[in-house]
């Protein structure tokens, strides 16, 4: 009956382990699921909703064939909608019964005649690739690999250049979960078995060992006898009776032991045999149970929830999305610092007109102008981009996009932390950097609202919650450089601001005494004027109800001659021979600088001051007066 459930347990370890291993290999279904995307008509974009990415669970894979080079990025979908409204392109969305369905979308508006939009000509279309409007782009050759997981409200957009016909082999995947709980279970319990019937097996063949017993020879036939005198018996015939008895005895004796020693040889054979079956058995279930991995398991905590941080900060009701995000930041600022650098590398005014714009731009084109002349003039600083320490986006879904930015370099401690505005005019334009300033490393943020919630462009209407409005705050701080603690707005600001007013004025007083001292006071004068530039103040809301302001301010420097005789000599102002290309001016001389400050300006009612954040001065002319 053992070798019977021995039988038995070997069979049933077989199905157990047979159906474990079968769930791995024939009953393992595909790993991915796959729909292509159709495209009826050509067209050079080809917008596939983010619904139809999401029509299954799991990490969307993109793939998209063609010739020559292929792109793609995503984005909001309503960005993408608006940089595509004035193209003809094919929208890939789901229908009704939730599949892919394609539809050509016509222009919604058109390019005002004689200008067309930005990076585009008659001739050809709008390129897509380099548009800082998408959060993330892809270009590949031939074929194009991508996975990603787009939430709702996102979308991909797919072309070549703009020109061509977008590729129409796309394909979209999603994995299948192939997870298989039970084949670690069925291999153990298969295992398990095994053992079980191999135990039965070992006491089945003992138990039959055992019940069978020694075997022994019997003795032999017994001669035939005659009668004889039993009272006298020939030694002769004893003799010959008693030799056949013990040829006998010995030969069973000899029978016994060549018995007993087979038996032993043959257990020993079986116990060795029987070792040699369980290891194979023992190491082929280790296996097994090695090869299972934690898919092969039955998960008990998968569904435990894992408990998250409450956010500090409550997303307001219809609160718009913000204009960029971390990693999209990070890559338009890496984007304008490296256009920028090269820019001031070969004196390019055009490649930095792509990046910057205003006072920042005038800046630059000064300064190509002086490095053409002094070779000995340093390039001005590159801005850092290791770290963005402060992203704060303007949360709108509209024209123009404000962002500020903080940046600092993690490597060189000498370059100080940059905070500019940068500015995003149409869908179709690129952010231009319009305030720009360096910043002490121990100067004090305002709380600001977290990137991922952004915040509000203070207008007009909103600046009267402020202690000074955005567009008053630069005629306040020239009021206080020009009047000094006489100015009605004195006390507004802070010492910082104070200081760099005050340095402003020995600036001054530092050219009048030059000219007193190089015998010039008596045929020349210096007048000085400060006053806010044509750039609009930039202004963005603080958690506090306060704002972090923009402003430019135009600093002039007018020296005259007092008669008609005498003339303004440059002596050592190589500056000024530089940009105005003469050694003297008979009808005086303008220096016009530029500052760029930045400022925290508190909410109404508040008994803070005006903060200095930043500033940054440049020489923006030297012009003389015909």
């Amino acid at each position: 009956m053992r070798f019977v459930w021995a039988v038995v347990a070997f069979v049933l370890a077989t199905l157990l382990i047979g159906a474990g291993i079968a769930q791995r290999t024939i009953f393992m279904g595909p790993a991915a699921q796959q729909v292509e995307l159709s495209v009826e008509d050509s067209t050079p974009f080809v917008l596939v909703d983010g619904a139809v990415l999401r029509a299954n669970p799991g990490q969307q894979t993109l793939l998209v064939r063609g010739d020559g080079d292929l792109f793609a990025a995503y984005g909001r979908t309503a960005d993408m909608q608006a940089w595509l409204s004035d193209a003809t392109y094919t929208a890939i969305d789901l229908d009704t019964d939730g599949e892919p369905t394609s539809t050509v979308v016509e222009p919604a508006v058109q390019p005002e005649e004689g200008e067309p939009a930005e990076g585009e000509t008659e001739q050809t279309g709008r390129n897509p690739a380099g548009s800082d409007l998408w959060l993330d782009s892809f270009s590949e050759s031939d074929q194009l690999i991508t996975d990603m997981q787009l939430p709702e409200g996102m979308s991909i957009l797919i072309a070549k250049d703009g020109t061509e016909p977008a590729p129409s082999d796309i394909m979209v995947s999603w994995p299948v979960d192939r997870s298989t709980p039970l084949v670690g279970p069925l291999i153990t319990a298969g295992g398990i078995v095994l053992l079980v019937g191999l135990v039965l097996y070992v006491l089945a063949i003992r138990h039959q060992r055992r019940g069978r017993g020694p075997r022994r020879k019997g003795p032999g036939p017994l001669p035939v006898t005659e009668p004889i005198d039993l009272s006298v018996e020939p030694a002769p015939v004893r003799e010959a009776l008693e030799e056949p008895k013990d040829a006998d005895a010995a030969s069973g004796s000899d029978s016994e032991a060549a018995a007993d020693a087979k038996e032993k040889r043959t257990e020993r054979r079986a116990l060795k045999g029987r070792r040699l079956l369980v290891l194979p058995a023992l190491g082929l279930a280790g296996l097994m149970f090695a090869g299972c991995s934690s898919d092969s398991w039955p998960q008990f905590d998968a569904a435990t929830p894992t408990p998250t941080p409450t956010q500090t900060v409550i997303t307001p009701e219809n609160q718009k999305p913000p204009a960029v995000t971390q990693a999209q930041a990070s890559r338009i600022l890496q984007s304008i610092s490296a256009t920028i650098e090269q820019a001031d590398a070969d004196r390019d005014i055009d490649l930095a007109g792509t990046r910057l714009s205003g006072m920042a731009l005038d800046a630059r084109s000064t300064d190509y102008t002086l490095r053409g002349t002094l070779a000995d003039r340093e390039p001005p600083a590159a801005i850092p981009t290791e770290a963005i320490e402060v992203l704060l986006p303007q949360a709108t879904d509209e024209w123009p996009r404000t962002v500020l930015v903080l940046s600092k370099s993690k490597s060189d401690d000498t370059i100080a932390p940059t905070i500019l505005t940068m500015t995003q005019a149409d869908p179709w334009s690129n952010y231009m950097v319009t305030n720009i300033a360096e910043m002490q490393a121990s100067t004090e943020i305002p709380q600001l609202a977290p990137a991922w919630l952004g915040t509000s462009l203070i207008t007009e209407n909103a600046a009267a919650f402020l202690t000074l409005a955005p567009d008053e705050l630069a005629t306040a701080f020239a009021d206080v450089v020009d009047s000094g603690e006489k100015s009605e707005y004195y006390g507004s600001f802070d010492p910082v601001a104070l200081s760099l007013a005050d340095s402003i004025v020995q600036s001054r007083n530092a050219v009048t005494q030059a000219l007193a001292d190089g015998g010039a006071a008596e045929t020349s004068q210096a007048a000085f004027d400060v006053a806010p530039s044509d750039d609009p103040a930039v202004a963005m809301a603080t958690l506090d109800s306060g704002a972090i302001v923009a402003v430019s301010l135009v600093d002039q420097e007018k020296i005259t001659p007092k008669t008609s005789d005498a003339v303004i000599r440059f002596g050592e102002n190589p500056e000024a021979k530089a940009l105005t290309g003469a050694e003297e001016a008979s009808n005086g001389v303008v220096t016009t600088y530029g500052l760029q400050l930045f400022f925290s300006v508190p909410s109404q009612g508040s008994t803070e001051q005006v903060r200095l954040l930043a500033v940054h001065q440049d020489i923006l002319n030297v012009e003389v007066i015909k």
